[in-house]
């Protein structure tokens, strides 16, 4: 069984920072893209930014410059976030995919709220 665990969402002001951690455990395939999603209420779940094992990252036009996705050997995904702005609050969501299995993983969710 694949468990994601997230952690290091709170409240931040504009333009500071954050770093969000994913580790992931269980029987995972060497080959996985690791990623970031985030709900804001009453949008869609959106694509921040993912990591394949092979090290091809892929970012949302709207952090592309600010987010900085990272990955460890141990299957753990990093999200550093820099220059927050009050429209990246949402719930973040740490994914798994599992190409060969066509199997995708999703954390709990971590919240995200940048105010004054």
């Amino acid at each position: 069984q694949v468990q994601l665990v997230e952690s290091g969402g709170g409240l931040v002001q504009p333009g500071g920072s954050l770093r969000l951690s994913c580790a992931a455990s269980g029987s995972i395939s060497s080959i996985n893209a690791m990623g970031w999603y985030r709900q804001a209420p009453g949008k869609q779940r959106e694509l921040v930014a993912l990591m394949t094992s092979g090290g091809t990252t892929n970012y949302a036009d709207s952090v592309k410059g600010r987010f900085t996705i990272s990955r460890d050997n141990k299957n753990t995904v990093y999200l550093q976030m820099s220059s927050l702005k009050p429209e990246d609050t949402a719930v973040y969501l740490c994914n798994l995919h599992l190409p060969r299995l066509g199997s995708d993983y999703w954390g709990k969710g971590t919240l995200v709220t940048v105010s004054s």
